[in-house]
């Protein structure tokens, strides 16, 4: 289905049924190595461990668009102990879906579920610079760039560029 700027996006937790489509989005953006910190070759079974686990009083969710799934995001404590306060959160959106309000949707469910959970703030720790479609988003949902790493994430090309940890009070 075409997705227009009119068109609503549902944003619900994951169920095991939906696993064979996370992975499809997982697979894909994993793939491509441009954004995420994950093995290019990631088998699905090491996916589904890492995506599904997020710790104690995490959470896994889905956007959808009509019956399509076509984003998904993981949350939870960014840190155990004394930083425990403060929540992260990952996002994932199939290339047919970006630009068209999905990330927007996962990003403002994520950070709804972080102040309901009474977290302080949301942290980003490695978003790559290079994907400035995200940064965008982040920043106008509040995140702000409080550091860039210097060469952390090794692009496709061999091309080492900046990641950006991201900070919003809730």
């Amino acid at each position: 289905m075409p997705l227009g700027s009119r068109t609503a996006v549902t944003v619900r937790d994951h169920t095991d049924a939906d696993w064979p489509a996370v992975w499809a989005i997982v697979e894909q953006v994993v793939r491509a190595g441009d954004t995420f910190p994950y093995p290019v070759d990631l088998d699905e079974a090491t996916g589904r461990a890492i995506w599904l686990d997020n710790g104690p009083g995490g959470r896994v969710s889905v956007a959808l668009v009509g019956d399509e799934l076509l984003g998904t995001a993981k949350m939870g404590r960014n840190r155990p102990g004394p930083g425990s306060h403060v929540a992260t959160a990952s996002y994932m959106v199939s290339d047919a879906a970006r630009g068209r309000g999905v990330g927007r949707a996962l990003v403002e469910d994520s950070l709804t579920w972080a102040r309901e959970a009474g977290f302080a703030a949301m942290q980003f720790n490695a978003v790559v610079e290079t994907n400035r479609g995200a940064v965008r988003l982040y920043e106008s949902l509040g995140f702000t760039v409080i550091g860039t790493v210097p060469r952390a994430h090794r692009m496709p090309d061999g091309t080492l560029v900046g990641a950006h940890v991201m900070h919003v009070d809730l």
